[in-house]
């Protein structure tokens, strides 16, 4: 048995977690693919998956090799992809994590237009209001709200600044008032993202003038399309980034509340894994929607 193959067979298995799984993948038996696994183990004189009635695990040398061979596989795959990119359209699978909200406003319609380019492309959303491990979970490539990962392994790029606003219903102010200062605050329904970091202290700040008001809301929530329900019913104040805001600000759903203060701007990055080849379609998906926004000229909204 070839050592490419063996290889193939063992990032399978890691990825899956299951010799059966692994199996289906490769159009190959479970047999076949345990002797394969043992054929590495036997040769490289380690144990690196540690087999039970009930689940599979990586040892802490099939953990190091997982990722190196994880690597070595996909930059294969990539000089294969630009050797034939010139005869064949790209093809293949894309996994992208992004928040349910950027999925919903933002992703959906890029991917729309990026497989009416590449028609023979498929794209998987995996969206979730918390950030996953790109490399633990598969993904390609996630869009993160954040200036810096804490892996050292995961490259980041700029996509786009955005505000943090404050908004609320026409009615709500109309019933309650609309504040004139971060402190009138106090006094009022918010509506407060538990996911954000800080959550519940807000730093305003206005040329050298800076207010920091510790709230507490009404109501809190973890998905921004669940807050910003809750601020068009009138049930209180929500502090969102603008680019979830910006149709009901347009539409004049919500209106804006102390516009004159700044809360901390928030980056808007495209991470994926660092590799000496990122994947093509790693690479033709980032830069389609590094092109898409500034077409759109998001940022140029998002920060007025």
């Amino acid at each position: 048995m070839d050592r490419w193959t063996e290889f193939q067979v063992f990032v399978k298995i890691a990825e899956e977690r299951s010799m059966t799984r692994a199996a289906e993948v490769l159009n190959s038996s479970t047999s076949g693919v345990s002797r394969q696994l043992t054929n590495l183990e036997s040769r490289l004189g380690v144990r690196l998956i540690q087999r039970s009635t009930r689940q599979l695990s990586l040892t802490d040398e099939g953990e190091r090799l997982y990722g190196q061979a994880r690597d070595l596989l996909s930059t294969w795959e990539e000089a294969e992809a630009n050797v034939s990119l010139g005869s064949h359209a790209p093809t293949g699978r894309l996994r992208v994590g992004a928040s349910l909200s950027f999925s919903l406003l933002h992703l959906i319609p890029a991917v729309r237009h990026f497989r009416a380019r590449y028609p023979q492309m498929a794209v998987e959303i995996v969206s979730s209001n918390r950030y996953y491990d790109i490399i633990e979970n598969g993904l390609d490539l996630a869009i993160r709200l954040r200036r810096v990962e804490a892996d050292s392994s995961i490259t980041i790029r700029r996509i786009a600044e955005t505000r943090r606003l404050l908004a609320a219903s026409p009615d709500y102010l109309e019933r309650r008032g609309v504040p004139q200062h971060p402190d009138d605050l106090l006094s009022h329904d918010l509506i407060l993202y538990s996911l954000a970091d800080n959550w519940n202290d807000l730093l305003f700040t206005k040329g050298a003038d800076s207010v920091k008001v510790a709230v507490d809301g009404g109501l809190i929530m973890n998905d921004g399309q669940l807050i910003c329900e809750a601020a068009r019913t009138g049930l209180g104040i929500v502090a969102q980034p603008t680019y979830i805001l910006q149709a009901d600000l347009d539409a004049g759903r919500l209106v804006r509340v102390l516009d004159d203060w700044d809360l901390p701007r928030l980056t808007m990055n495209i991470a994926y894994p660092s590799k000496y080849f990122v994947p093509l379609r790693t690479r033709l998906f980032i830069d389609f929607l590094v092109e898409d926004f500034r077409r759109n000229g998001f940022e140029e909204r998002w920060t007025a």
